[in-house]
């Protein structure tokens, strides 16, 4: 089991950091033997770009809200526009959807971390 740093974000994410040291049973130069250990966390005061990506979504979704707000205070005139911005609405929650998913599986470890 060798030794690597781990980079812990604010969302309770995380990634593999650098390799820091090897174990007793892996004998080759510059080779690990695949198990992974921590030997330090390292705070990182941000979220994880998955979280940022969901994020970024959600506001423009709330932008997109508080534009059809605005536009059936108006009137009926601006159908076109609501019926644009609610499909615009529709497709960002199918991907806000989409990365909280993959975020879920992540913090369960079914993916990948690093």
């Amino acid at each position: 089991m060798c030794f690597f740093d781990q980079h812990r974000f604010v969302c309770g994410d995380w990634k593999w950091g650098h390799f820091r040291q090897h174990c007793n049973r892996e004998y080759r130069i510059g080779e690990t033997c695949g198990m992974k250990l921590i030997m330090q966390t390292v705070p990182v005061g941000q979220k994880c770009k998955l979280c940022e990506r969901i994020d970024t979504k959600q506001r423009r979704r709330a932008a997109e809200v508080e534009r059809v707000n605005r536009w059936q205070r108006e009137g009926a005139r601006f159908k076109a526009s609501i019926d644009k911005s609610m499909d615009i609405i529709r497709g960002l929650d199918a991907e806000i959807y989409e990365l909280s998913c993959e975020r879920n599986r992540r913090l369960q470890g079914i993916g990948s971390h690093g």
